[in-house]
């Protein structure tokens, strides 16, 4: 029964802001723990490496002297640099670390998507084939295992698969920090739990592992500003689902300031809007009709940042009612307290656990103060997004930290050992 004017709106919204809530909360704690797994530790697979690189000088050689590091026997992987609109020597740094250098020129197509597919047209059209295409970014380091876990996950029939998105610095500075903290927590409360359960993973752009097959058959064809995730959803909406490799880690470098940190978000937030245009009717309609849950999962995923705009609008319209009669009803004060409250606090209790259980170190807990602050920044970056969604044109992110396997070792996740 309507008992407010605004009860036909506001009631509804916030039956769709608890339901949401709930959901990811429940699958949160899905990401707690990793089933068990018997490997293949064999290697059978061959690879070919792809890093698109735009003007990465400074970044490209020490990913490829470490690609050349990795446990996999040297002669079943190699290693392709894409050097994509380079104005500075990334093709001649790449190429003399042993690098097979593709220098790509194309003033209207600008964008690692364009990059990868260009170089994977390449690829199919060589005399030696390769079993599996490993794609990376210029700022990356790799943990050594690396092709190992792909080639485990690849003789088990995976066909798209995500590896860990770790950070090579998540203690250079406060942004860096807290940048890694959410990559850490995303890792665990939404990769892992969701492969624990059967759900698809999303690629994150680096990382990722795919069977030749699947983009012989089905192409790339990604190009907009979140190519990863475009990617993604068309893979899933042909029933093809991303898994997860939790022990192939990949190292990232992580923004140092917070205006690197906003303007890259920004355009992710922008390619997700333009992402979820496109596929989330498709989605939704091949979820009915397949009755395939993974395919309406990867369809809330696609709504995350719609649900972020209609939470912020109705805690604006809660604060304004405030000073007002009560004009909706708030169906929060009927829901169980003790549910809200778990709610509120696996918020913060849930990054808490996964800081120790990948035991970082004391200044990752000290950036966690600041954690609200990189978590709330994204409310005006989605609306922005939301705004210029149309808009396709891709920004380059800079790199300049340059590090090497040895800078890291002790420093960040499953490094210890590391010789």
């Amino acid at each position: 029964m309507i008992t407010h004017p605004f009860d036909i709106i506001m009631v509804p919204m916030q039956i769709l802001i608890f339901l949401f809530t709930l959901y990811f909360f429940v699958i949160g704690f899905c990401g707690m723990w990793r089933r068990r797994e018997k490997k293949i530790t064999t290697p059978k697979k061959t690879f070919a490496i792809v890093v698109a690189a735009h003007n990465e000088e400074a970044v490209i050689g020490q990913l490829v002297k470490n690609l050349f590091q990795l446990n996999y026997p040297k002669d079943m992987y190699d290693v392709y640099v894409v050097a994509d609109n380079c104005e500075d020597k990334t093709a001649e740094v790449a190429a003399a670390e042993g690098a097979l250098v593709h220098e790509r020129t194309d003033a209207k197509k600008k964008s690692k998507g364009y990059a990868l597919d260009w170089m994977f047209d390449r690829l199919f059209q060589m005399k030696k084939q390769y079993d599996g295409i490993v794609v990376f970014d210029a700022d990356n380091l790799v943990h050594p295992q690396f092709l190992m876990e792909m080639n485990n996950r690849l003789c088990k029939g995976d066909k798209v698969i995500q590896g860990y998105l770790d950070a090579k610095n998540p203690y250079d500075t406060w942004v860096a920090g807290t940048f890694a903290i959410a990559f850490w927590v995303i890792c665990y409360i939404s990769h892992l739990a969701k492969s624990n359960i059967g759900l698809s993973a999303c690629l994150g752009g680096t990382g990722m592992c795919f069977a030749s097959e699947i983009l012989k058959k089905h192409g790339w064809q990604a190009t907009c500003l979140t190519e990863d995730m475009e990617f993604t959803m068309k893979c899933m909406s042909e029933g093809i689902k991303t898994s997860w490799a939790h022990d192939a880690i990949v190292y990232d470098e992580k923004p140092l300031t917070f205006r690197q940190s906003w303007n890259q978000r920004r355009r992710w937030a922008q390619g997700q809007f333009d992402v979820g245009n496109r596929f989330i009717p498709k989605m939704f309609k091949a979820g009915w009709k397949h009755k395939d849950i993974r395919m309406w999962d990867s369809c809330i995923y696609l709504m995350q940042p719609h649900f972020l705009m209609i939470s912020t609008i109705f805690i604006i319209i809660s604060y304004v009612q405030l000073a007002f009669p009560p004009f909706y009803t708030n169906i929060y004060t009927f829901l169980p307290s003790q549910m809200m409250t778990a709610i509120m606090m696996g918020q913060y209790i849930l990054p808490m656990i996964i800081l120790a259980k990948i035991r970082v170190k004391w200044k990752a807990w000290l950036y966690l103060l600041f954690y609200p602050v990189f978590i709330y920044s994204w409310i005006p970056i989605i609306f922005l997004g939301f705004i210029h969604r149309n808009d396709h044109e891709w920004s380059h992110t800079k790199h300049t930290r340059a590090m090497s396997m040895d800078d890291i070792v002790g420093n960040v996740k499953n490094t210890t050992t590391i010789k």
